[in-house]
């Protein structure tokens, strides 16, 4: 009986493509040239509210801490009755010096008819004219002390400077109000300002009016501008500080901290997708295919980032094909079967095994290696038996039964 003839000699030693891979080309386009920072947030300006009389207690109090607030509204009022008492008497008084003053001034204009005559001596004339003056005096006198005790009076309400929302609250209803206690803080116009901290070599490139990009704790991203620099750097820190505007529904909070970069400028990159990158042993390196379709790995320098893309410092001329994934599984040498970018998957490339356990060739028990192509057989006639001889190679596929020989003589 005549035997299986073995595959080919140059199919078993035909070179497998360990991965199919798809490639792009590095791109060269213009990115913004940013400075990284962080710092807190602050209220961009941060209103005190005190108490100008004491000991007086709070009978009214018609807002809470969060309550939004216009210039003018009522924060609170202390009791009145006290200064409306001396409000009364100092009015009382005003009366009795204005009326003191009408007698003084009608006996100071006899007393200038009668100059020259003999009714008043020079003496009296004199007296009634200086009393005259004094009358004058104790009106004034009078008039100021009523207007003193009526700013105390109106000093026991307390309204709001500007607009804006009620960030702290001293005291409660009932409580005695000493002098210079704080009562309220205000949060004018409810925005907010993040302080970025820079250091020396950074401040020559930050200005104002450059865009900034906010990142607070809370998450997600306001956009600002650089209102001011600081002229000068913190003794203890070394760091000066850039005022940075927000928009006031920014949503973000005083005493968060947050990161951010400030666009300072644009700069030509080299950038690939973050997924080509593959670190190991704390490397960055990038996977190019030369002609053979074989794996070059790159070590390279990592720049910026932008985009979900990654600017690479200093690659080489010859880096014009790169691995976009996969690159973690690829080693130097690997042989690599390339895919283009544009082009999608077609049936055919699911029958390509990629970077999965070995595969078991069809009509016989052997494994092959992880990776090979996968060929399936031409389906035999259903009465027709698959059949090899004990003689044919392990990894021969099944093929159909061979022809009889002839017969012995």
């Amino acid at each position: 009986m005549a035997t299986v003839t073995a595959a080919p000699e140059e199919a078993k030693t035909a070179p497998r493509a360990a991965l199919t891979v798809t490639t792009i080309a590095p791109r060269s386009e213009v990115w913004p040239e940013t400075i990284r920072a962080g710092g807190a947030l602050f209220a961009w300006r941060d209103l005190a509210v005190a108490a100008q009389v004491g000991g007086l207690a709070v009978v009214e109090m018609p807002v809470e801490v969060g309550s939004v607030v216009h210039r003018g509204d009522l924060l609170a009022r202390l009791a009145q009755d006290s200064l409306k008492a001396l409000v009364a008497q100092k009015e009382a008084e005003v009366a009795r010096a204005r009326a003191a003053l009408e007698e003084a001034v009608a006996n100071g204009e006899r007393a200038r008819k009668a100059r020259g005559g003999e009714a008043f001596s020079e003496q009296k004339i004199v007296q009634y004219l200086v009393a005259e003056k004094s009358a004058k005096a104790a009106v004034a006198v009078a008039e100021a002390a009523l207007r003193v005790e009526e700013v105390r009076l109106a000093q026991t309400e307390f309204r709001a400077f500007a607009d804006g929302v009620i960030t702290a609250r001293g005291v409660t209803l009932g409580s005695v109000v000493p002098v210079g206690a704080e009562l309220f803080r205000i949060l004018v116009e409810g925005r907010v300002e993040w302080r970025a901290e820079l250091v020396a070599s950074q401040l020559a490139a930050v200005h104002p009016g450059q865009a900034v990009e906010v990142r607070p704790a809370s998450g997600g991203s306001i956009t600002g501008r650089v209102r001011v620099v600081a002229p000068t750097l913190d003794a203890a820190t070394r760091k000066a500080i850039a005022y940075v505007d927000l928009p006031a529904d920014s949503g973000a909070r005083p005493g968060m901290f947050a990161q951010g970069t400030i666009t300072v400028g644009e700069r030509p990159a080299l950038s690939v997708p973050q997924s080509a990158v593959v670190f190991r042993d704390g490397h960055a390196y990038l996977f190019g295919i030369d002609p053979e379709e074989r794996v070059v790995r790159h070590k390279v320098t990592i720049g910026r980032h932008h985009q979900g893309r990654v600017e690479i410092l200093g690659a080489p001329p010859e880096l014009t094909r790169v691995v976009a994934t996969g690159g973690a599984f690829l080693n130097q040498g690997d042989r690599v079967r390339v895919v283009s970018e544009a082009a999608p998957a077609s049936p055919d490339d699911s029958a390509v095994a990629i970077a999965t356990p070995a595969d078991t060739l069809p009509g016989s028990g052997s494994e092959a290696p992880a990776g090979t192509p996968v060929t399936h057989p031409p389906t035999a006639a259903v009465d027709t038996p698959c059949t090899a001889t004990p003689t044919a190679a392990a990894d021969t596929p099944c093929a159909a039964p061979p022809a009889t020989a002839d017969p012995d003589p």
